[in-house]
């Protein structure tokens, strides 16, 4: 456990709660077209915008301790950044960079499964998002996985490839599925077999996520493993046929099997390895379960579960140990803010509906399960509604708000953070009109959070873990111009933008404590020690600076 923070006795809290608002996938759009936060009415986040103090934050690249700033942010790395204050480097870097140097492939879980598979004579299986989004996934990873499985004498691999559309263009699946498959035929000869088995839309099989419908994982299982469902020759075919039957995107389309003469070319059998290749752990822990737990298991009926070896890409959940084997170890992430207000007797209340209640807590904690005090600490999840997004695109904005505005007329609580999933999860989705009305539920419910705040005396700080719905169209990169789509529309764009967020104060109390001019050029991780700061603590030094020039 840390020790407790210095207090700061220069500043007087507020009477009120600290509230932390997180926007989700609301950035600052580059281009008018397409940026659905600037054309929904929202006229309660436009006037925060101009009377309280604002600046703007990094979201994205090496500001949150991904490879590049050509890889858009996301909220798992978002909110570790958010919650530890500190920038540390995530999944896709390690996993690279544990490729480059060899020690994956040095690593016990690796020799271990492929070992299993030589000794067995079985097949490698690789399930995971198959693309460069670099989020979950790296379609490089398992290329080079593949070769180094060929090297050491694998003889079959099968790749169960889950169709992104999603932190890639909506309709690309085929960009990366004909090149994969050349790859595989190059790479193929009599001692060695590689083809794509299986696959189907990250939003219909296998990427379920906060137990939220398990009937996701289950298509997945029955796909993947037991080589059930709709047949085709190749993966090129699947998705063709299936883009023309149900207009889907790529995320959405129904799952297949490839087949030779009526039989799958790649169910799980006994004696195969089986890795899980995706590195962000929240849309992996459920798949998991399914292969690494016992007769205990009561998700679903698994029908046959075959005796594998088994590894994740990186530790999942690092507290229960999931999975039991895994290849690249994950950012060791400690000293959070969470643990810090816990050891200062701060009182917390963190709330979410299903889809990112895993954000403001596991992630938030610095991919840490469970609380850091069961006295001062009251986590709640809001049930997220199982229908399409753009369906119900003000999700639960509502009742987090209710729960928000409880909390903090209760006078229980010091530090309040949430998550409005909306411009995230809508804005996933590429339908634009959802996404104009998600913003919109969002901006209702910021009104009545700010007249909670003030009437209480306290403070409200606004900001998001990256962009989304400000970038809902595809643009040429070099002329700035709308991508248009054979049906002659603007293209839909359903990834991250590459945009900063804001971060703007709501202190009623204010009274000339710091200055109403925020530091610019800082990241998301500055949110961390301007939390600390306005509950009257000092920062850890070593953490990145707060957004807050103070007076004295």
């Amino acid at each position: 456990m840390v020790e407790a923070l210095r207090k700061n006795d220069g500043y007087t809290p507020r009477t009120g709660p600290v509230v932390l608002v997180i926007l989700d996938g609301v950035g600052i759009g580059t281009y008018p077209e397409g940026d659905a936060v600037r054309e929904a009415r929202m006229p309660t986040f436009r006037r925060l915008l101009k009377t309280c103090p604002v600046t703007t934050l990094k979201a994205h690249g090496t500001a949150v301790g991904l490879p590049s700033d050509d890889d858009m942010g996301n909220s798992e790395v978002g909110h570790n950044a958010i919650g530890c204050g500190r920038v540390y480097d995530q999944g896709a870097k390690l996993v690279s960079r544990s490729i480059e140097s060899g020690a994956l492939f040095s690593g016990e879980a690796w020799k271990k499964i492929t070992d299993a598979v030589k000794r067995h004579q079985g097949t490698l299986h690789f399930i995971g998002l198959l693309s460069d989004g670099n989020v979950h996934s790296h379609i490089d990873h398992l290329k080079a996985m593949i070769a180094r499985a060929k090297e050491e004498g694998v003889p079959r691999v099968r790749i169960h490839a889950l169709l992104d559309g999603r932190d890639v263009g909506e309709t690309s699946a085929l960009e990366y599925i004909d090149p994969f498959e050349e790859f595989c035929a190059k790479i193929s000869d009599d001692s060695f077999d590689a083809r794509i088995a299986s696959g189907g839309g990250r939003m219909v099989i296998t990427m379920d996520r906060y137990n939220a419908n398990w009937d996701m994982v289950r298509r997945g299982w029955e796909t993947h493993v037991l080589g059930e469902g709709r047949q085709f020759s190749g993966a090129h075919e699947a998705v063709e046929v299936l883009r023309k039957e149900t207009e889907a995107i790529d995320q959405d389309l129904p799952p297949f099997v490839i087949a030779q003469n009526g039989k799958p070319v790649g169910s799980v059998e006994d004696g195969d390895g089986v890795i899980y290749f995706n590195f962000r752990g929240d849309r992996a822990l459920e798949i998991t379960k399914a292969f690494e737990a016992g007769e205990d298991f009561s998700e679903f009926d698994r029908k046959r579960i075959p005796r594998v070896e088994y590894a994740g890409m990186m530790e999942y959940d690092g507290d229960l140990h999931v999975p039991k084997q895994y290849l690249v170890s994950p950012p060791s992430i400690d000293r959070t803010l969470g643990e810090f207000l816990a050891a200062s007797g701060v009182r917390q209340y963190a709330v979410s509906e299903t889809q990112k209640f895993g954000h403001v807590t596991y992630f938030f904690n610095g991919n840490r399960s469970g609380k850091f005090s069961e006295e001062l600490e009251t986590y709640e999840e809001v049930p997220s509604d199982i229908i399409p997004f753009e369906q119900r695109p003000w999700m639960k904005c509502a009742e987090i708000t209710d729960r928000v505005i409880a909390a903090v007329e209760s006078g229980t609580y010091d530090f309040i953070r949430l998550n409005y999933p909306n411009g995230d999860m809508v804005g996933h989705t590429g339908i634009y009109q959802a996404v104009i009305c998600a913003m919109e539920a969002v901006d209702i419910c910021l009104k009545r959070l700010e007249t909670a705040v003030r009437k209480a005396g306290g403070v409200m700080i606004v900001s998001a873990d990256h962009g989304n719905s400000d970038d809902m169209y595809e643009h040429n990169k070099k002329t700035g111009e709308v991508v248009i789509n054979e049906r002659g529309e603007p293209k839909a764009k359903t990834s991250h933008s590459l945009n900063p967020v804001y971060c703007f104060i709501l202190d009623p109390g204010y009274s000339g404590e710091y200055s109403q001019t925020l530091r610019e050029g800082l990241g998301i991780s500055s949110l961390a020690a301007t939390c600390m700061e306005f509950l009257g603590f000092r920062p850890p030094e070593d953490y990145d600076s707060g957004v807050l020039s103070w007076n004295r």
